[in-house]
């Protein structure tokens, strides 16, 4: 696999993170170390640069791409829902910025075998780590009831043709297995009405997204990862996040806003009884979005929406 990284919004989570020299982020999210190479930049030869990723694939490419930082840059093969373990662990104390760049990379696109992408004929596996031993999309679609898999493709996919395409693929698994990109993309072509593929983006593209987002939990390692922010971030440290689709944007969203608010009392009651403390002090009330010429000169930046907020 190769990883070109561009990192996204490079410019805007530099101004947004920055801590000054001798500061120590975590990109909890490294893929080919794009962000992280500008941390370890920003951080300067007394800070630190901690990087998590679940893709072995990723962590050789950023390995690869950050070794002339030396030991000021640590790469650990993990989920981010580990974060406040893994930040313990190497002893690096609250840190000064975190940054999620979330979604999928380019390269795991790029990569036919690993099976993102509706383009080709790669086994549909789709886990962020192969080794793992979940699931693959392959397994899902042969064993989920269709309920589920209709379900799956309309909460994770927004997928309106979501029943259609879940009864289709549940006729087709009583004649074989559906085993590659192919298989489920001419499986979808057949259930999505020809006056439906002539509009919008390729008919397969929500229901790829909705089978990755299971496969690996995206979602809820999300909500996890974002709830123990508070407890790495320094105060006055940031965390960014970088979403491309709307799912994962209301997530952080609402997880921001809770954590600004800190009371999680029902409404109407005198004063709080939960004991919610603040801890964030959101800074992006709009969700910032690259310009018209990073757009052009990088197009998977094009959905991005970047959050940032501050430890109180």
């Amino acid at each position: 696999m190769t990883y070109g990284h561009t990192p996204v919004m490079a410019d805007e989570v530099a101004r947004l993170i920055d801590g000054g020299p001798g500061s120590v982020y975590v990109d909890a999210t490294v893929g080919g170390g794009g962000h992280a190479e500008r941390l370890a930049e920003l951080a300067g030869p007394a800070g630190r640069v901690l990087g998590l990723d679940r893709d072995p694939a990723a962590i050789e490419a950023a390995g690869k791409r950050l070794r002339k930082f030396g030991d000021r840059v640590v790469l650990v093969r993990t989920r981010f829902s580990e974060l406040e373990a893994v930040v313990r662990e190497t002893g690096l104390g609250r840190v000064n910025g975190v940054l999620f760049d979330l979604g999928v990379s380019s390269a795991q696109l790029d990569e036919v075998d690993r099976g993102f992408s509706f383009h080709g004929e790669g086994p549909l596996d789709m886990r962020m780590d192969p080794a793992s031993g979940g699931p693959t999309a392959a397994d899902l679609l042969a064993d989920l009831p269709q309920s589920e898999l209709a379900r799956i493709l309309r909460d994770y996919g927004e997928e309106a043709w979501a029943s259609r395409i879940a009864a289709f693929i549940v006729k087709s698994r009583q004649r074989s297995r559906l085993e590659t990109a192919r298989d489920l993309v001419e499986v979808i072509k057949q259930a999505v009405p020809a006056r439906a593929r002539r509009r919008g983006p390729h008919p397969a593209r929500r229901t790829f997204q909705a089978l990755r987002i299971a496969v690996n939990d995206e979602l809820g390692e999300l909500e996890r990862a974002l709830a123990q922010v508070p407890s790495v971030l320094v105060t006055g440290g940031r965390v960014v996040v970088i979403s491309y689709h709307s799912l994962e944007d209301r997530i952080v969203k609402r997880a921001f806003r809770e954590a600004e608010k800190g009371c999680r009392c029902p409404p109407g009651l005198p004063e709080c009884r939960c004991g919610g403390e603040r801890t964030l002090r959101v800074l992006t009330r709009r969700p910032l979005t690259p310009g018209e010429r990073e757009k052009a000169a990088n197009p998977r930046a094009s959905s991005a929406k970047l959050r940032a907020a501050e430890r109180l």
